[in-house]
């Protein structure tokens, strides 16, 4: 049975539209089809790109002339909302920037849009991106598209839901802490981050975690992860013969809970890989990381901060949690940001040490299965109780290091909901990276749930 165009994957779609047996109109008629059938109750594209379709159809002449710009031209994407498109609205989740259009594009939105891709629309985000949930005051919350009650993750929830649902097999998305990898993960897709300065940034807004964070994808497919890298970092999207490899799977960051399943699940993963001719060698936890603890709200209270005394506007229209993160940024000192500099070297060292020997670290990407939508975090994993970060534990190191990382879909759990497995590589090691993850994963596309 011929499956319908919005359920291709991205190369897919590029393979049709060069053999002429799809154009990209009927692939976006096809997507946006889907959309309307589904995003009432996902809430995943908030802001819809009036020019979708004149661009779709100029791209299909490229195509039926001989002339296209790039692999995927016509291919259709979402573009998260914080991200700035030319003409188009951009909110990043705040009523500060609610009407905001801006008057060019991101430099990682450009060089899609010189690739031909067609951009959907705008994806829905927490307030400023600083939540690892989908809500705000702007549009509400977004829903999980393997159950709409329950949460994507975040920040790139909105993105994450809508390629699981079939609204466009890629995203572009941000990383600062997790969040490709965890919403990739809750969705069960692949998501990418980038090495730190590997994609261009530049005509955005402020990163409020500054080199932490990074622009990358989530896509249904390792193969389509790294077409899309291709175009964002050439350097970085074109994967390399995989040896077998050393891999050390850590179970838990300083024995803090982990949902049973989901270690069962990665667990799972890394006998898998060792049946792949690999290496593995498993540890209960490790405590590497623990100055994360200290780090992170030095930096990223420190960013909102600075975005609060360049828009005075949002001390009136932003969140309480956000207004919070403000006055504790305003209260740190130099002194405060350079322990929490000499406390990321430290970390640094300490990882060297600890992966030495090995060319990967292999660890779940959540800590819990989704939640309620509404809801910032979970209360309690494994029925210890959390605080907002508990659900986030194996994240944020890579960013703080600027390591590559990969979330790859495990098998679903109990309930049917997804979960992940992450995947670390060296510093700028992202070619090997990707294709050790396309091997691992044998090129499979990510299931997609039924609603």
């Amino acid at each position: 049975m011929t499956r319908p165009l919005w359920q291709l994957q991205a190369t897919e779609l590029a393979a049709r539209f060069a053999a002429r047996s799809a154009t990209p109109l009927e692939a976006l008629r096809s997507v946006m089809d889907r959309c309307a059938e589904v995003n009432g109750r996902l809430n995943a594209v908030v802001t819809f790109n009036p020019a979708s379709e004149s661009d779709a159809m100029a791209s299909t002449a490229r195509w039926q002339a001989g002339q296209a710009l790039s692999p995927l031209d016509g291919v259709p994407i979402t573009i998260k909302d914080n991200l700035l498109v030319q003409g188009l609205r951009t909110t990043w989740g705040s009523r500060a920037f609610a009407d905001f259009v801006p008057d060019a594009d991101e430099v990682p939105v450009s060089r899609l849009r010189r690739a031909g891709l067609v951009f959907i629309g705008k994806t829905n985000v927490p307030e400023l991106t600083l939540q690892g949930y989908t809500d705000n005051a702007l549009f509400g919350p977004t829903g999980n598209p393997w159950a709409p009650d329950l949460t994507p993750g975040g920040s790139s929830g909105g993105a994450a839901a809508a390629v699981a649902a079939g609204i466009g097999p890629l995203a572009l998305c941000t990383d600062g802490g997790g969040s490709i990898r965890r919403p990739a993960a809750h969705t069960g897709q692949f998501g990418f981050k980038p090495s730190a300065g590997a994609v261009q940034r530049g005509k955005g807004f402020p990163a409020l975690l500054g080199a932490f964070e990074v622009v990358g994808p989530i896509a249904r497919s390792v193969p389509d992860i790294a077409a899309m890298m291709n175009i964002l970092a050439p350097a970085t999207g074109d994967p390399r013969h995989v040896a077998p490899s050393r891999i050390l799977h850590v179970r838990s960051f300083n024995h803090q809970p982990v949902d049973p399943e989901i270690d069962r699940l990665v667990t799972e993963a890394a006998a898998a890989l060792a049946i792949q001719g690999h290496v593995v060698v498993t540890v209960d936890s490790v405590d590497t990381f623990m100055p994360i603890d200290r780090i992170w709200p030095v930096v990223s209270s420190s960013g909102v901060a600075h975005l609060f005394d360049c828009h005075p506007e949002l001390d009136a229209l932003a969140g309480e949690s956000i207004r919070a993160m403000a006055e504790t940024g305003r209260v740190c000192s130099g002194g405060d940001y350079a322990a929490a500099l000499a406390a990321l070297e430290d970390m640094r060292h300490a990882f060297e040490a600890l992966i030495d020997g090995y060319e990967m670290m292999l660890t779940p990407a959540i800590a819990a299965f989704s939640w309620e939508k509404e809801q910032s975090h979970p209360h309690s994993i494994a029925g210890v109780p959390v605080g907002p970060r508990g659900h986030a534990l194996f994240t944020a190191f890579a960013n703080a290091l600027g390591l590559p990382a990969i979330t790859i879909p495990t098998a679903r759990g109990a309930s049917g909901l997804p979960a992940g497995c992450q995947l670390i590589g060296q510093a700028d090691g992202d070619r090997q990276l990707l294709a050790f993850a396309q091997a691992a994963s044998g090129s499979q596309p990510a299931d997609m749930p039924t609603l």
